[in-house]
């Protein structure tokens, strides 16, 4: 997981801000899907 992410949630957690909780995890799953799609087409 890329660091600025990794703060982002960590600040959201500490805030107990869910819409932006859900909208990081979101953003991680769509970049974590992207990457392994990338990959198996090498």
């Amino acid at each position: 997981m890329p660091q600025w992410l990794c703060n982002q949630l960590t600040r959201a957690f500490r805030k107990k801000d869910t819409r932006q909780i859900k909208l990081l995890n979101d953003c991680w799953f769509f970049y974590r899907n992207s990457v392994s799609e990338g990959s198996d087409h090498l």
